[in-house]
């Protein structure tokens, strides 16, 4: 196997550099952040399924599979926020080891926790993907009725009405929900994926 700049930082001889090689292509994670409504987990999942049929091992981390398990016990707090964020890196990162490429789907409304984020990736390996929607157009999506709750003042600090969304100031891919339906962000990611990353055919 010829050398690369990963190591096998665990106790083991399987490092991630042999799962990438027998994989085909480069483990990273991709995380799109943005509104509620504006797409993020819809697009992210579809990514998934498409990398899925391609042969990639893949998995989407968003709000239903993380905060019923790993994070069930942190509020909707800024601090609760923050520690919710640092816990999904840190999974994404042992995925990542696993030869996984991870999709991660969460608001990360403020630019310190984006900066924050990448900083915490080897280079390479976080892509920041911002799902850009008016908060108007994402109000008119909201089948849950969220955003009428928060305008009412029932529910607090509720991002986009209650409490700010810092628009990611040099994000890796930015998609407009507004003007791209789902095929459409699906193929730019791919198209980005393939121009960045140098993902192979793995089938």
């Amino acid at each position: 196997m010829p050398e690369n700049k990963y190591k096998c930082k665990f106790r083991g001889e399987v490092c991630r550099g042999h799962r990438e090689m027998r994989n085909g292509y480069r483990a990273m994670t991709l995380w799109f952040c943005g509104l509620s409504g504006a797409g993020k987990s819809t697009i992210a999942h579809a990514v998934e399924k498409r990398l899925f049929d391609e042969g990639a091992r893949t998995y989407t981390f968003d709000g239903d599979n993380v905060r019923h398990g790993l994070c069930g016990d942190l509020s909707f707090s800024p601090e609760g926020r923050a520690e919710n964020i640092r816990r999904i890196s840190e999974m994404t990162k042992l995925f990542m080891d696993a030869g996984t490429i991870c999709l991660c789907a969460f608001i990360t409304p403020e630019h310190n926790s984006q900066q924050r984020l990448r900083g915490m990736h080897e280079d390479g390996d976080f892509f920041l993907v911002h799902v850009d929607c008016p908060v108007e157009v994402c109000e008119e999506r909201d089948v849950k009725g969220y955003y009428k709750l928060a305008r009412e003042g029932k529910i607090k600090n509720y991002t986009g009405i209650s409490a700010p969304f810092d628009t990611p100031e040099s994000p890796d891919l930015r998609l407009d929900t507004t003007s791209c339906n789902i095929d459409e962000c699906v193929d730019q990611v791919f198209a980005f994926l393939k121009e960045k990353i140098s993902l192979l055919d793995v089938k």
